[in-house]
């Protein structure tokens, strides 16, 4: 198979847990809460290593950032953009206590704008996300409300099940609550401002940094009670920055997937397992198709397989 396959970068947070090994057999740095990881990247902080694809010779130090420099059409497609760096961010989260209340500014503003998705790969049964504000609540109502037990009851809640997925384009306020193992694919942003974190404290017994006036300046108050993604067939999300794409591929069922000239498609497998070729691939597992690939087989294995693809908004 004609694929790229990256090195995921760690990151610890206050909030991660050890899900990504329990889940996906990822080797984690012991005594560490690893909230996410960095699938694919292109950031000057950070950028992933390429472990193997084509043309790629060992220990050559090649990764995403000179990929997308060297052979941007033949890589990434005709319609990529012409930008510095590869301009999505694809991360695991594991949130194993809640995240801040927060929001990502909105483009023309301070900072980096970030529209993201989060498709939820599991969940427990009484896991919660916070997306937009309730009907009603105003800028004045909301600002009184920081810093209290008041806060939480402006927030729109809903409880996802594995596999749904939550569109936020950027400007929306939310937070992620405990117990949700996500895929969220974004915008390469790393931009957020905090405006409420619980009362939490850090390990030196501190509380993180807010950023209450660039929040309150980003949020769109009039952004009320939003829903859950709705599908279309296989098209889970379609926006100006990325689209993406679900297959469940069950038992018997042979499948050919076909690169397309315009754009790469990074596929994740969120559930089952698949062969392609004479590999094998388990839940969790990732490979970037480059658009000059040639087309291959994949077959499902045990019960069939849930995959989801990456590629150009159109």
């Amino acid at each position: 198979m004609n694929a790229y396959f990256f090195k995921p970068i760690l990151q610890e947070r206050i909030w991660g847990g050890r899900n990504l090994a329990a889940l996906f057999n990822r080797t984690l740095p012991e005594d560490k809460k690893i909230g996410e990881s960095w699938e694919l990247v292109d950031r000057p902080e950070a950028v992933n290593d390429i472990v193997s694809g084509p043309g790629v010779q060992p220990d050559t130090h090649q990764n995403l950032h000179t990929l997308w420099q060297e052979n941007r059409t033949e890589i990434f497609g005709t319609r990529a953009p012409n930008l510095a760096r590869f301009p999505i961010l694809i991360k695991l989260l594991d949130c194993q206590e809640n995240l801040s209340v927060q929001v990502h500014p909105q483009p023309g503003g301070e900072g980096e704008p970030k529209t993201e998705m989060w498709y939820f790969l599991d969940t427990k049964p009484d896991a919660k996300i916070y997306a937009g504000l309730k009907k009603g609540v105003t800028r004045e109502k909301f600002e009184k409300a920081i810093g209290t037990s008041e806060l939480p009851g402006l927030l729109h809640t809903l409880q996802p099940a594995q596999s749904d997925a939550m569109f936020l384009p950027s400007g929306r306020v939310h937070a992620i609550g405990a117990g949700n193992v996500i895929l969220e694919i974004q915008q390469n942003s790393d931009t957020t401002y905090r405006v409420d974190d619980w009362g939490r404290l850090d390990d030196n017994g501190r509380p993180r940094a807010l950023h209450r006036e660039q929040a309150l300046a980003s949020i769109r108050f009039n952004d009320t009670e939003p829903q859950l993604v709705q599908p279309h067939s296989e098209r889970v999300l379609q926006c100006p920055y990325f689209s993406v794409e679900r297959a469940y591929i069950y038992p018997g069922e042979y499948r050919v997937w076909t690169s397309e000239p315009s754009s790469f498609q990074y596929h994740f497998l969120a559930q089952g397992e698949l062969k392609i070729d004479d590999r094998n691939f388990k839940r969790g597992e990732s490979w970037f198709v480059p658009a000059n690939a040639e087309s291959y087989s994949l077959e499902p294995l045990g019960e069939g397989a849930e995959l989801i693809t990456v590629q150009w908004g159109r």
